[in-house]
């Protein structure tokens, strides 16, 4: 498991909550992993009771299945819930595009465009990881140039069921595509085209159908049957 510091003014339950998502998005912690609140509160370096409650956290988002007297394990991948997410998803990303078509600045937009030169940048030296943290700061970015910045964090935790698609999809197809989307949903902001979001976020929103048999293939126990 990755272990990153606790943030300044950050819980102990709010550190072990973000810290544990991180590693079930990032597959650190796979599905179907048991996990267990003491080696948890020793890996972190806190006690077990915020373990526990961030563990009951995850486990309302269907990250986390608890088990009376037998302990926690990690979700497998519910195709259901991840569908559900990206549906959810879609229709907010739509909204927020098409009212960024009316309210976007030139300031706006060249912090968008540097974000996806960054993406360039790690996609043509194979970092993978580095590219999911700029694809998730560029979509909180369109979020919050139009003042929906608490929408995106409230969509935030049922997401992670459609991170882990995204996470392995990274890592077992060669060919990564969102590049070329994000430049697409920043011309139709600049065009000020609303007739192609729809078109733009369905196509970028979709690609993980796309990677379905190829992760399945690979990762056959990651999946409910």
């Amino acid at each position: 498991m990755l272990v990153t510091k606790i943030n300044t003014k950050e819980t102990a339950r709010e550190y072990a909550l973000r810290v544990i998502r991180n590693n079930i998005i990032s597959l650190e912690l796979a599905p179907g992993t048991p996990v267990s609140e003491n080696e948890l509160a020793k890996e972190l370096g806190i006690s077990r009771t915020p373990v526990r409650e961030a563990l009951l956290e995850l486990s309302k988002v269907h990250l986390v299945e608890v088990y009376p007297q037998r302990g926690c394990v990690i979700s497998l991948i519910d195709w259901n819930i991840v569908e559900e997410a990206v549906f959810m998803r879609r229709v907010l990303e739509k909204a927020v595009i098409e009212n960024l078509c009316e309210v976007i600045t030139e300031e706006d937009i060249m912090e968008l465009e540097q974000n996806v030169q960054l993406q360039e940048f790690y996609l043509n030296n194979s970092m993978q990881q580095k590219i999911f943290e700029l694809d998730n700061e560029f979509h909180f970015k369109l979020y919050s140039m139009c003042n929906k910045e608490r929408i995106f964090h409230i969509m935030e935790g049922f997401m992670a069921h459609f991170d882990r698609v995204r996470t392995l999809s990274l890592v077992t197809v060669k060919e990564i595509k969102i590049v070329n989307d994000h430049r697409m949903i920043i011309n139709t902001i600049k065009e000020r085209n609303k007739e192609q979001v729809d078109a733009v976020i369905e196509k970028h929103l979709s690609r993980y159908k796309l990677d379905y048999s190829e992760m399945i293939e690979k990762y056959p126990d990651f999946f409910q049957k």
